[in-house]
């Protein structure tokens, strides 16, 4: 015997509003007629009914997007590809930050599953896949992030692997052997962060020739995130002042990604030491400032425009039923982009003992 579906005449009467006014809130038309207080109403009686909506999926036209921070401009310039194909395709976006907090991450999945939300994606992989997976079964989710199999979702992938070894081919082909890499929290939550550490250190241990890889890192709550404008700019100073101090033999510096970058090297400015003459400085994500001539900064490029427009893309695709959801089969979908080495000012020669 099949379950019985709720309509809308029962989240009317427990709202206390018409029937007409359920449908016209659940479909998202004509909102400026109802306060905010009674849009939220329907929408929470629903979810509490457990009512479904019967148009199609394609129909409720926002999109979540998830990330950890709008701060740093890989991530803005992410969302604004990804606002780029919705606004050609007619849909809506709402953003939720977590500040790799993983309640918050969790109360972004309950809030996904809003009636009116069509489609997820997360611009970063997330801290909870399995988590995510579950939510996949009830609204279409995409994740922006890291190649790797074990995710279990549609992804829009980056190698950040293979971005490890072009940093490292580039420092060692100038005759560095003596290479520090510098983090922000590096640890299974931050797959990106470990798989360049990972190409790093597997490309220098192939060179040999007396090649090593020094590792600095510094643990950032999700609170210290959330408190912390500049925190990524404030750890890459630090991380290059210990650098300095306890590992003098090094000679290049690579950072987790470009903001954290951009601290390094005002560290390195900051000890008395130039650049690149005394330190070489590599990031990652070549974000626009990277291009700046007081900057300079070697760096790796990931298409991050094109990535955001192809995550919106195959979101789409799946909100319209033209690709199977994980959950369904085991096949998922993966759209790669080849990262691609950026040399500027920032790399040269080793300074000479």
């Amino acid at each position: 015997m099949s379950e019985r579906r709720v309509t809308q005449r029962e989240v009317a009467q427990r709202v206390g509003v018409s029937t007409a006014s359920v449908s016209m809130i659940l479909a998202g038309k004509s909102l400026s007629r109802f306060s905010d207080e009674t849009i939220d109403a329907v929408h929470a009686a629903s979810r509490e009914l457990g009512y479904q909506l019967k148009a199609p999926k394609r129909n409720r036209n926002i999109v979540l997007i998830v990330c950890p921070s709008v701060i740093n401009p890989y991530y803005a310039t992410i969302i604004q590809g990804m606002e780029m194909e919705a606004k050609v395709r007619g849909l809506e976006t709402v953003l939720f930050t977590t500040y790799w907090d993983t309640e918050k991450e969790r109360s972004a999945c309950e809030f996904a599953k809003d009636p009116m939300v069509g489609g997820v994606i997360f611009a970063m992989i997330p801290q909870q896949p399995e988590l995510v997976r579950e939510l996949n079964k009830v609204v279409p989710v995409v994740a922006v992030g890291d190649k790797q199999n074990e995710v279990g979702l549609d992804t829009v992938d980056v190698n950040n692997f293979n971005a490890g070894v072009l940093i490292a081919r580039h420092l060692l082909g100038l005759g560095h052997r003596k290479i520090a890499y510098l983090s922000t929290s590096l640890n299974s939550e931050h797959s990106a962060r470990v798989r360049r550490y990972d190409g790093l250190k597997a490309e220098i241990s192939r060179y040999g020739q007396g090649a090593e890889l020094s590792l600095f890192t510094a643990e950032i709550p999700a609170l210290t995130e959330l408190n912390t404008v500049d925190i990524e700019h404030r750890t890459g100073v630090s991380l290059a002042k210990q650098c300095i101090a306890k590992d003098p033999a090094v000679t290049a510096m690579v950072a987790i990604n470009d903001m954290v970058a951009y601290g390094v090297i005002d560290g390195i400015k900051e000890q008395g030491f130039s650049i690149p003459h005394d330190y070489s400085v590599c990031g990652f994500d070549n974000i626009y400032p990277s291009t700046f001539s007081g900057v300079g900064l070697t760096s790796i490029e990931h298409y991050i425009v094109q990535g955001g427009k192809s995550a919106l893309r195959l979101l789409c695709d799946k909100m319209d039923g033209k690709q199977s959801r994980a959950v369904e089969s085991e096949a998922v979908v993966r759209v790669e982009y080849k990262t691609r080495l950026i040399i500027r000012s920032s790399t040269s020669e080793p300074r000479q003992s």
